[in-house]
């Protein structure tokens, strides 16, 4: 049932409490740190809404009206179940904010979400991270699940059912052995070449292996893998022991292609960049430490770019 428009607004009925308790408009207003004017304007303006003086005002200060003592303890009643409600809304916030359930992408878990947590320890240090691994498909029905609070994905678009915003941009890479015959060559491999190779891929539902997918579509996808594998570590290893070319983030190989114990081929005309992006339920905003991490960006600073399906940002 909707309210009647003669109930006054709560800060109305506090600044009423006030003069009640002090004697004074001008107390009052000092107290609640409002011009003595405005405290004026704003008591007559309820006496008119309610339609009674609430006050009776002389040169030693202002009390209630008869009628106005019986609206007093009315406020007091309304503005102390306000009070309850604030510091029941406090502690449900205080609840949420001490515990964040993430599920991310292997790339992300791996090799960025350590900074990412460690910056969100210093801004929220009472907030309890549990952190899972799976691949961006997995991530996303995990999230649409109610299992985890936020996720972090891979791929070339926001997954379906979720809203999100693009924290970090990553690179593709492929790589071989030192004692592979792409090592060596010094021209590109083309998009058809590496279309026609079998690679060591991984698994179906990775954002690394969507991302390839799309980028060798026009040259009929790529050809049935050698291997598929379910880690990025795994993928390394395979190269390694020359299993074949792996494609695979580059923030995975920085260590091996330093020492050179991986070589990076060189690609014609393909683009192998992929965001890395935060996700959430459609129609929902992060709140709390969520938010916070929602705008992480790898290199420290909060990240401010526009969240994908929302008409705003999320602070």
């Amino acid at each position: 049932m909707a309210l009647s428009p003669h109930v006054p607004e709560l800060g109305a009925l506090e600044l009423l409490l006030a003069v009640a308790r002090l004697g004074s408009v001008g107390r009052a207003a000092a107290e609640l740190g409002v011009s003595q004017p405005a405290a004026s304007a704003r008591i007559k303006g309820m006496e008119r809404q309610i339609g009674v003086a609430l006050l009776e005002r002389s040169p030693r200060g202002s009390r209630p009206t008869e009628a106005g003592r019986l609206v007093v303890e009315w406020a007091r009643q309304v503005v102390e179940a306000a009070q309850a409600l604030d510091a029941g809304i406090d502690a449900l916030r205080g609840r949420r904010d001490a515990r964040l359930r993430v599920v991310a992408s292997l790339t992300v878990a791996e090799y960025l979400m350590p900074g990412w947590l460690l910056a969100l320890n210093e801004a929220s240090p009472g907030t309890a991270v549990t952190l899972r691994t799976a691949n961006s498909h997995d991530v996303a029905a995990q999230v649409l699940a109610g299992e985890a609070d936020l996720g972090f994905v891979e791929g070339t678009s926001t997954p379906a059912g979720l809203s999100g915003a693009v924290v970090a941009a990553d690179r593709l890479v492929v790589v071989v052995s030192p004692e592979h015959r792409w090592a060596r060559r010094r021209a590109p491999v083309t998009g058809a070449e590496l279309a026609a190779t079998p690679l060591v891929l991984r698994e179906v539902g990775s954002g690394t292996r969507e991302v390839l997918e799309e980028a060798l579509a026009p040259y009929g996808g790529p050809a049935a893998p050698r291997l598929e594998l379910a880690s990025s570590t795994a993928l390394k290893a395979a190269a390694m022991t020359g299993a074949g070319p792996v494609c695979l983030s580059e923030l995975a190989v920085k260590e091996e292609l330093a020492t050179r114990r991986l070589v990076a081929v060189p690609l014609d005309g393909l683009e192998l960049q992929r965001p890395l992006r935060a996700v959430w339920p459609a129609g929902q905003r992060p709140a709390g430490p969520a938010r916070q991490l929602a705008r992480t960006d790898p290199g420290g600073p909060a990240r401010r770019g526009r969240p994908e399906g929302l008409s705003g940002n999320p602070s």
